[in-house]
């Protein structure tokens, strides 16, 4: 296609009177932004845009109809979702956040299937490792969107020279990837819930523990095999029917139960990643902050704090951003959303969590991700946004920081107690009181991630979720603070440090920090039918850790069992405020299923392929006595 160009300005030149008499028979403030109106001031051309190695990747290309005397920045994402429509068909929306006032203002849009991927030739690898010693002919992500930028500024004209690209999730990661050594027309990066490192604390594994419903449909129809000609795929989620509970609990050990239902042909991203179970070479090579150095992009990372699929990703990517390319002043804001949830609708609330009335969905469409774009690519205002703009839930209200956990925070210990008491101050010798908790661990009747049935087992509110319905259960431990006197904030990672032993010879340890509502709360008007909020138990923060790396990431060992022994990890960033007259609360408990798959409890090699007969229960204690003081480390501010 090395005549773009002069077909741009042909087709230009044929619609102008057509695009005149348009605009000036309806304004273009009034007219919704749908694939009519885009149709109407959007001219679509499709490429196949040649690498350095000879791959042609599937771009498609949106150029405002209107030229005349103009020159627009290009704005782009790449994705291994596909860049639907083909063909004919014009697109429903064009921008980050299908927000309208991108389509408005003016940009060329491009959206480009990533190497192996629908129209895109090649062979996809999942989380592509960057290559930081490139040889002649090598290629990664930021390869193809160099090579992708140099031609888009030859051929797409005209052009102002500059460019951006967002993406959220999978593409999230693409965006990241894209500006390391990039391209010198690529001026602004948005990743949005940045997959960033898969195994450590996204999309599939959390501290070495593997989210179980979240990944095993998911997979069940995603790639195509190596050496595939292109073509629109056809994916599909597995129907696992209205008790994904139940399912998961027949399935059994995942390796056979895997083996049984995907095909290798039709989910070889599942096989290319399901042999690593460790953080081995492997997964550490697909953790895309190792490599973020000379960043030259300007950067707005976002994220959300009750995200249940790429929660630390956007974190993980700030940070190392801040310590590897600290020229680059990135940005971070970070909102009480669930995954992408910014991008949509007004963002203030989920599941029965409320965070005010204000939109906050708009504020950050329009006041920040907009802004942002409008300055970098076109000169417009500069938005002046904070290091880091975290929403404070409890107060709901959003507080802007020159870093983060913000300076002054101090360092401080919930402790466990006898009797379930949660405190900051440390346990004393007591006559008489155990030393330990203990409750037993039955992997065949495992804690359910929601009080709910649920269809498809990962649902989105289940990180929000009153958890009164754990409390109640005896494989449950609770401790609970004394009703607070004034409001503590919490703020930063959450770190809990346990001391633990087990009658078996592996285990999980699920920890949950959570707010607990007066007695006397009342329900808000739009709270969901049977909810009651006088004494809900409102999750702020959980996460697993698969305690048989507790030594070492890549080194699995097994527990001596009944033998106390310790472990410590930490969790995503929280900014929540436990209000006067509320408490604080900490759970503990080894199974969450099935967003957690099941350890069997006696140590096997591979958890994946573990055998029916190896599913035990065991009893888990937890200590909380001095020298064996259990808590969780926290930051509180003001």
């Amino acid at each position: 296609m090395t005549g773009l160009s002069r077909i741009f300005r042909a087709a230009t030149a044929r619609v102008a009177a057509f695009v005149v008499a348009f605009v000036l028979a309806a304004p273009i403030s009034a007219q919704p932004v749908d694939s009519t109106w885009i149709k109407a001031n959007y001219r679509k051309v499709e490429a196949r845009i040649p690498m350095r190695d000879g791959v042609k990747l599937f771009t498609s290309i949106y150029i405002p109809r209107d030229t005349m005397g103009k020159r627009f920045p290009l704005l782009m994402t790449r994705t291994p979702y596909s860049a639907q429509p083909y063909g004919e068909a014009i697109r429903a929306s064009l921008g980050p956040s299908s927000n309208p006032r991108f389509a408005r203002e003016g940009f060329v849009f491009i959206t480009q299937d990533v190497r192996g991927r629908y129209l895109s030739e090649g062979n996809f690898t999942s989380m592509t490792p960057h290559l930081p010693n490139k040889k002649p002919g090598d290629v990664d992500e930021s390869t193809d969107t160099y090579d992708t930028i140099e031609w888009l500024l030859k051929n797409v004209t005209p052009n102002n020279g500059r460019v951006g690209i967002y993406g959220g999730s999978w593409p999230g990661f693409y965006a990241t990837a894209s500006c390391i050594d990039a391209h010198p027309a690529l001026v602004a990066c948005s990743p949005q819930a940045p997959m960033t490192d898969i195994w450590m604390g996204d999309d599939n594994f959390h501290n070495g523990a593997f989210l179980l419903a979240h990944n095993f449909t998911f997979f069940y129809r995603f790639g195509r095999p190596d050496g595939s000609p292109p073509g629109v795929e056809r994916g599909a989620r597995l129907n696992i029917g209205p008790d994904a509970y139940q399912y998961y609990l027949n399935l059994g050990p995942v390796g056979p139960a895997a083996r049984k239902i995907m095909p290798r042909d039709s989910a070889p991203v599942w096989y290319e990643f399901i042999p690593h179970v460790t953080y081995d070479e492997y997964n550490q090579a697909r953790d895309i902050s190792r490599f973020v150095k000379n960043m030259k992009p300007a950067m707005l990372i976002v994220g959300g704090l009750f995200d249940t699929e790429d929660l630390q990703g956007p974190w993980r990517t700030w940070r190392g951003v801040e310590r590897l390319s600290p020229q680059n002043n990135a940005k971070i804001i970070v909102g009480p959303w669930s995954h992408g949830g910014w991008g949509r609708g007004d963002a203030n609330s989920l599941g029965v969590q409320r965070f005010g009335s204000a939109s906050l969905g708009t504020y950050f469409r329009d006041s920040v991700e907009f802004p942002f774009f409008l300055h970098h690519l076109k000169g417009g205002p500069d938005p002046k946004l904070a290091e880091a703009t975290v929403f404070e839930t409890g107060t709901n209200v959003w507080r802007q920081y020159e870093q983060f956990p913000p300076a002054g925070a101090v360092k401080r210990s919930l402790y466990f107690h006898p009797g379930g008491k949660l405190s900051f101050s440390p346990p004393a010798v007591a006559s008489g009181a155990a030393a330990y908790d203990s409750y037993v661990s039955d992997p065949m009747k495992p804690v359910p991630t929601t009080d709910r049935i649920e269809g498809q087992g990962m649902p989105r509110d289940y990180i929000v979720a009153d958890q009164r319905y754990a409390s109640r259960r005896p494989d449950v431990l609770t401790y609970v603070s004394d009703v607070l006197t004034e409001d503590i904030t919490i703020t930063g990672p959450v770190a809990p440090r346990l001391h633990v032993a087990t009658s078996g010879t592996d285990a999980d340890f699920m920890v949950k920090l959570i707010d607990v509502l007066p007695a006397d709360a009342k329900n808000l008007a739009d709270d969901e039918p049977g909810f009651v909020r006088a004494g809900a138990q409102l999750l702020i923060r959980g996460e697993p850790f698969r305690a048989r790396y507790r030594r070492s990431w890549q080194k699995p060992v097994p527990f001596t069992p009944n033998v106390a022994d310790s472990l410590a990890f930490e969790m995503p960033d929280v900014n929540h405020t436990f209000l006067k007259g509320h408490r604080i609360m900490v759970q503990v408990q080894s199974t969450w299923f099935p967003f957690i798959d099941r350890n069997p409890q006696t140590f096997v090699p591979d958890i994946f392929e573990a055998k029916p007969s190896d599913y035990k229960a065991a009893t888990m204690r937890v200590y909380h006595v001095p020298g064996r003081a259990s808590r969780v480390d926290v930051k509180t501010a003001r």
